[in-house]
């Protein structure tokens, strides 16, 4: 490889593993990058997944005391849920051909973003906090299918595309009554973990991971990572999330343009 294709990827790596430790997004970065070195695109999304892996797993470990499951839901039937969806996703995206994927692309992004940029409001404002969760002792059965779905088609979308996820999980839970952020984090980042985790594995048994950028890229985003809990200090949550939204919706727009 070219040494500017080497600084694309630490670079890459480095400013991903850091929005994902603070605010999410890390992908927005990852993907293009990969994109942009010579990477095909199916390729790109599940070599970008792998090396952003480490960072899921050590805010699980963080976040290990305040996981908090939603009413009705015990851990066996949650990981039941989140494997059976990550394996879907994954498999899915093994079986898209790379010009239907190049297409859709920009679609994704875009929708993530948009995501990324209403889900914290809606979570602010208590809208996707309803007093009254879907799974409740009166129409047990019919609400906890909805819940069981809900949370289903987002381990699938999780395990096609990572971008966006834990927004959109975030949106899910607290659809599903839940309203303690730390809980709410908790879940969110061993759901994501757990997606991400057998997504990667699915893509390696599929070939579809680029070993050489792997490495590069894991290793920047593990030294970004730890970088991040440090910027998390100097910049306010607010300022980050602008940002993010911003490379999401100029990716998005480069991607429609190419």
């Amino acid at each position: 490889m070219e040494i500017t294709q080497w600084v694309i990827m630490i670079a890459a790596g480095i400013l991903g593993g850091m929005l994902n430790a603070v605010a999410g997004g890390g992908s927005f970065i990852t993907l293009p990058a990969l994109i942009l070195v010579g990477v095909p695109p199916v390729s790109a999304n599940a070599t970008g997944t792998a090396a952003l892996l480490p960072g899921y797993i050590a805010s699980t470990w963080r976040f290990r005391r305040e996981i908090e499951l939603p009413t009705g839901l015990n851990f066996a039937t949650l990981v039941l849920i989140t494997i059976l969806g990550g394996c879907i996703g994954a498999s899915i995206l093994l079986h898209t051909n790379e010009q239907v994927f190049s297409i859709l692309i920009p679609w994704l992004i875009l929708f993530a973003t948009i995501m990324f940029f209403i889900g914290p409001r809606l979570l602010d404002s208590g809208v996707l906090s309803s007093k009254k969760p879907l799974i409740t002792r009166s129409g047990y059965c019919n609400r906890k299918t909805i819940a069981i779905f809900c949370l289903f088609s987002v381990c699938v979308y999780g395990g096609y595309f990572n971008g966006g996820l834990g927004i959109i999980l975030l949106a899910v839970l607290g659809l599903m009554g839940q309203t303690n952020l730390h809980g709410m984090n908790g879940l969110k980042n061993l759901v994501s973990s757990l997606i991400t985790f057998i997504a990667v594995v699915i893509y390696a048994i599929g070939g579809v991971i680029a070993s050489e950028q792997l490495l590069i890229m894991g290793a920047a985003a593990i030294v970004g990572g730890y970088a991040g809990a440090a910027f998390a200090y100097r910049f306010s949550k607010q300022v980050l999330q602008v940002f993010i939204v911003a490379v999401g919706f100029i990716m998005s727009l480069g991607f429609f343009l190419m």
